[in-house]
């Protein structure tokens, strides 16, 4: 290698903010190189608003060409890091492989779904943690509420699962995606129910259900009471059953078993139940804490000081709360981001090194409309003032899109959402040979979509 190598690995917002970081504090005096499975950063926050249909996809990928300068993309997924030899082994998106040397090493991998040992759901239950997922889901729920009104079937339980959408996991994510999406299946239902009963065999609007469990005994438990309370009273405002202290205990093609003994019939269940560090980092050999690499507080792993972690793949000394670790978080994984950045500036002899430190300055959630819960610096908020903050909030974190997402908004706003499929689901729509069993067998779907 002619120059010093600095490789990022994952360009999540800790990875994103580390090789923005070191593209303006090393420049051209270092080859910056990241590497991903996408070209681009997701803004995960504003994912269930791209699967209700209020942004488009676009609107929460920020392209890693274009907005990191100096730095070189490889597409591919990280397989195995090897410390001694200072060498990252990845596969690429066509399945072929390859190896990048470094210098100095940032891990930022991110994290994965959350799999619980509960028979049926790797099989049954929709992800959400990418935008393939969320474009999936809403793809999924408009397919739902569309079937579910043909005048023939709309009285049958068929019907009626279809009209059912259960969410495991009342955290953020869970939280936003049951907020959103009763009120993106209400509009959907309207327009395919009509009121008036007009459409022969309908006897009016027939509202989606909408479950959203959680073992915890409140929504949101991870965060103040008062913002769960808020939370709490605008989902069952809109008709969401809330259950708390309930947990799935099988998932099946026709619905999903309860830890009471319940079966809820239904087609759609969304998996929300958290998140756990990518496998990548306990495979890399060094010492980690529930899966996370131990680092220093300057963001070091000990013993290796050409490596960095960073995010939700790093277990960082929480110095506002002594013996703790930062939560996996995507205001910590940005700021540590950065200073990991800072950091590996500093050890090639760019800057002075710091340590992570960092004040929550409070959360905010989304609830769909002019909805949310947030705490700005601990003062706690509800209702359209609430909304405000927390959408000046987005348009602020996000390092891009930020005029394209506001006109979306503003777009929601003034017209009526576009409701259709675009595809994403199994298809009876095939290319060339449509009597070919191998052309007819379409990628995209689990069966239960037939």
């Amino acid at each position: 290698m002619s120059r010093t190598r600095v490789v990022v690995v994952g360009a999540g917002f800790a990875g994103f903010q580390a090789a923005r970081t070191l593209s303006r504090t090393l420049r051209d005096r270092a080859e910056i190189v990241v590497l991903n499975p996408t070209d681009y950063f997701l803004y995960l926050p504003l994912l269930p608003q791209v699967a209700a249909g209020i942004l488009e996809p676009r609107r929460v990928t920020v392209s890693l060409a274009g907005s990191l300068p100096r730095v070189r993309l490889v597409l591919g997924e990280a397989t195995h890091v090897d410390l001694a030899d200072r060498r990252v082994h990845y596969t690429d998106p066509e399945s072929g492989t390859g190896e990048l040397e470094y210098d100095r090493l940032v891990l930022a991998v991110g994290s994965v779904n959350k799999l619980l040992p509960v028979p049926g759901i790797a099989e049954h239950a929709h992800g959400f943690r990418g935008l393939p997922e969320a474009l999936y889901l809403r793809d999924h729920m408009t397919r739902q509420i569309e079937l579910s009104a043909d005048p023939a079937t709309a009285a049958s339980r068929d019907s009626a699962s279809r009209r059912t959408f259960v969410v495991v996991g009342a955290g953020y994510t869970g939280t936003e995606v049951a907020a959103q999406g009763v009120l993106f299946t209400d509009t959907l239902a309207r327009k395919h129910h009509p009121p008036n009963g007009h459409a022969r065999g309908a006897g009016g609007v027939r509202r989606p259900r909408w479950i959203l469990l959680d073992i915890a005994d409140r929504v949101l438990p991870e965060l103040d009471p008062r913002l769960s309370s808020t939370a709490d009273r605008v989902l069952r405002q809109r008709g969401v059953d809330v259950r708390t202290g309930t947990s799935v205990k099988e998932a099946t093609p026709a619905g999903v078993r309860l830890d009471d003994g319940e079966f809820i019939e239904t087609r759609t269940l969304i998996w929300c139940v958290g998140v756990r560090p990518d496998p990548l980092v306990a495979e890399v050999g060094l010492p980690v804490e529930r899966g996370r690499l131990l680092v220093d507080p300057r963001l070091t792993v000990p013993g290796h000081p050409d490596v960095f972690a960073c995010g939700d793949a790093a277990a960082v000394p929480d110095l506002t709360r002594p013996g703790q670790y930062t939560p996996m978080t995507a205001q910590h994984a940005a700021r540590q981001g950065k200073v990991a950045g800072l950091n590996v500036g500093a050890s090639l002899g760019h800057g002075e090194q710091r340590r992570y430190e960092h004040h929550d300055l409070g959360f905010a959630v989304d609830l769909g409309g002019a909805k949310a819960a947030a705490n700005p610096l601990g003062i706690p908020l509800s209702g359209p003032l609430a909304g405000a903050v927390t959408r000046g909030y987005h348009l602020a974190a996000m390092p891009g899109n930020r005029v394209r997402v506001a006109a979306d908004w503003l777009l929601d706003a003034a017209l009526p959402r576009q409701s259709v499929q675009l595809g994403l689901v199994r298809s009876w729509s095939v290319p060339l040979d449509t009597a070919s069993p191998e052309l007819a067998r379409v990628p995209g779907g689990p069966s239960k979509e037939q």
